[in-house]
């Protein structure tokens, strides 16, 4: 029995990356020596236990075989005569099918260590096109390796593109989809992850909502970047800069959906784009099984982003429906998430990415304004029942045309 570190653990280690996650295989070993051991049995597909002390993951060295389609479709074998090289050509990147021993020596069958000097994210062989998760992830890891300048090597776009067109990604299930895009959306570059799906077609078949911007004008203006998938990732570059938050960046990258419904006989302009944007996002959101809280974010920033950047323009009675109706007095938190993505999509424009977004801080302070209005006071000055809320609202209005009458009106965006 021997155990060798392996995965993102060595391949991190080689490129100077904290690491934050130990993999480990055993070769020459089986389940029951393992449990003798003291290891704890945890995998359910195939043998994968915790160590007694440090409860780091340690898998037995396998062979896997193709029985069906998408990510289960597999058997697996475990014997122990299977060798580590076996076990690491199984693996998806050749970044990520080295091994390092116990004295710290690299093995590296399938030239891995070569790839991470030529920053290549390229599969390890052609059993990569069995498993279309991979294509997620190939898509996560060139988000991630972005700012190092890695890219997909050719062969590897390739073969993404055969298995496409094969249907591979049509078998995907949503809770699959859904766990590496929020993966994807954590990283430093998670437009990186969008690109790579359209360079090899998927983006069509996991996300056809967001492929169809792609190609849609609008007015050069407000747009100089003209095409609206191209703006959809400027300002998903710029919900990163704003936010760690992967539900503000996920509404961001949805926010604009609708343009893609537009007629094109009413091109470059979007009138309406943002009803026309609701329904797609629910289905897109329903489709990969997206939690609740980023549904319904999404959903906000469709409807409402084009009133944030007309703040000043509005009357007070339509700024506090923005605000009552994205429960903001309730739920101020989520209402400044939604006042990222819009600064986010405001800034996602060529030269525009440096402009101030005074209609934010606008919103902000009228919140405070009409959170001002004492509501105990009301109560104690006799109003009851429906009374109570009309004195609320009167009140809150009186606010915000004070603010108003403050407030100079900021660039268009």
């Amino acid at each position: 029995m021997k155990t060798y570190l392996v995965g993102g653990a060595v391949r991190d280690k080689l490129l100077g990356r904290t690491v934050t996650e130990r993999d480990w295989v055993v070769v020459g070993s089986s389940p029951a020596q393992m449990v003798a051991n003291g290891f704890i049995p945890v995998g359910q597909d195939f043998p994968v236990f915790l160590h007694p002390q440090t409860k780091e993951e340690y898998a037995l060295a396998r062979t896997e075989r193709k029985t069906g389609r998408g990510y289960g479709g597999f058997s697996f074998y475990c014997g122990d005569e299977v060798t580590l090289e076996d076990d690491l050509i199984r693996r998806d990147l050749t970044i990520n099918a080295m091994a390092e021993d116990d004295s710290g020596e690299i093995i590296d069958p399938y030239n891995g260590q070569q790839d991470l000097a030529d920053k290549l994210l390229r599969h390890v062989s052609p059993a990569f096109a069995e498993d279309p998760v991979r294509i997620l992830r190939i898509a996560r890891f060139a988000a991630r390796y972005y700012t190092l300048g890695f890219r997909v090597a050719d062969e590897t776009v390739a073969l993404m593109q055969t298995m496409v067109a094969n249907g591979e990604v049509d078998h995907l299930v949503a809770e699959r989809i859904w766990k590496e895009t929020e993966r994807a959306l954590g990283e430093p570059h998670p437009e990186i992850f969008i690109e790579v799906l359209r360079s090899c077609n998927a983006l069509n078949r996991l996300f056809p909502e967001i492929d169809a911007l792609f190609g849609v004008p609008q007015t050069a203006v407000h747009h100089p970047e003209i095409d609206t998938g191209i703006h959809t990732l400027m300002s998903l570059q710029q919900a990163v800069k704003l936010s760690t938050s992967t539900c503000v960046r996920f509404a961001t990258l949805l926010h604009d959906l609708g343009k893609a419904k537009t007629p094109s006989n009413e091109w470059p302009r979007h009138i309406a784009h943002e009803d026309r944007s609701l329904p797609l996002v629910k289905q897109l959101c329903e489709r990969i099984a997206a939690p609740k809280d980023y549904k319904d974010l999404a959903l906000m920033v469709a409807q409402w982003h084009t009133h944030c950047h007309r703040a000043l323009e509005l009357k007070p009675t339509t700024v506090l429906k923005v605000l009552q109706s994205n429960d903001a007095f309730r739920r101020p938190e989520r209402f400044e998430q939604f006042l990222l993505c819009c600064e986010a999509d405001a800034r996602g424009r060529t030269g525009f990415e440096n402009r101030a977004y005074p209609q934010a801080d606008f919103f902000r302070t009228a919140l405070k304004t009409a959170q001002a209005v004492d509501i105990a006071a009301i109560q104690q000055g006799g109003f009851i029942g429906k009374d109570i809320g009309d004195e609320v609202n009167r009140q809150r209005l009186q606010n915000l045309l004070q603010l108003k009458n403050t407030a100079s009106t900021p660039p268009q965006a």
